[in-house]
């Protein structure tokens, strides 16, 4: 399955991109450390392959997409609510990936997804998944061609975007901040994306995890804090 916000409407791209500035200071900041991973063995530990393929070599995370219906999946379980996530990240020949937040114990959404931001090679893209493309009826209407318009008029709001550059076979950074209802994500040490949306401020966010597209990409350097 792909990820919507991958291919949104032009309609809401542009409300994307129209939305409101992104914060040039931090909405919080880092408190208590939750998780953290720099990898430095050949099993994955905490982490789940629940998708395949992800495995841990040279000290990183490995990810290759080995299913043509869904980027591979892999997960870390933390209760979070209000936190602050960092990673450093490499491609080695994908090209888009989603880092994403989630509570499997909420059936209001498509998996319990509830937000989620994903990187393409020139944009970021901030997701509301519990209130946008994943709850229940919006993912319902938006299996039928003939209803996506009306299943994309319902998600306005719900999505933001800014531009970045990402490079093959080089290390960048990601941090993302989620405090209530508010997210803003920095790359390479520059704020890039900002969205509101009141999904985002879901009591419970269950786990973390990265979806992979493409034929390769590295993680390493995971952290999450808790935001105060």
């Amino acid at each position: 399955m792909k990820f919507p916000l991958l291919a949104c409407p032009s309609f809401l791209l542009l409300g994307a991109l129209l939305s409101a500035a992104v914060p040039t200071q931090p909405l919080a900041a880092k408190g208590d450390l939750l998780f953290s991973d720099d990898f430095g063995r050949t099993d994955l530990g905490e982490w789940k392959s629940v998708i395949p393929a992800f495995t841990v070599a040279d000290g990183t995370l490995h990810a290759t997409q080995a299913r043509a219906d869904h980027g591979a999946v892999g997960r870390v379980h933390r209760p979070m609510r209000n936190v602050i996530v960092a990673f450093k990240f490499m491609l080695e020949g994908s090209t888009t990936f989603n880092a994403v937040f989630d509570d499997q114990a909420y059936k209001g959404s498509h998996a319990g997804h509830i937000c989620r931001v994903a990187f393409t090679p020139k944009q970021v893209r901030l997701g509301d998944d519990k209130e946008g493309v994943m709850r229940n009826d919006i993912f319902a209407l938006r299996k039928d061609p003939a209803r996506r318009a009306e299943a994309d008029a319902l998600s306005v709001g719900r999505s933001a975007a800014g531009p970045i550059q990402l490079e093959q076979k080089r290390w960048h950074h990601a941090e993302i901040e989620i405090v209530g209802d508010r997210m803003r994500v920095s790359v390479d040490g520059r704020p890039a994306a900002f969205l509101q949306s009141p999904g985002l401020a879901h009591e419970t966010k269950s786990s973390f995890h990265f979806t992979v597209n493409g034929p390769g990409l590295r993680f390493d350097e995971v952290r999450i804090w808790q935001a105060r």
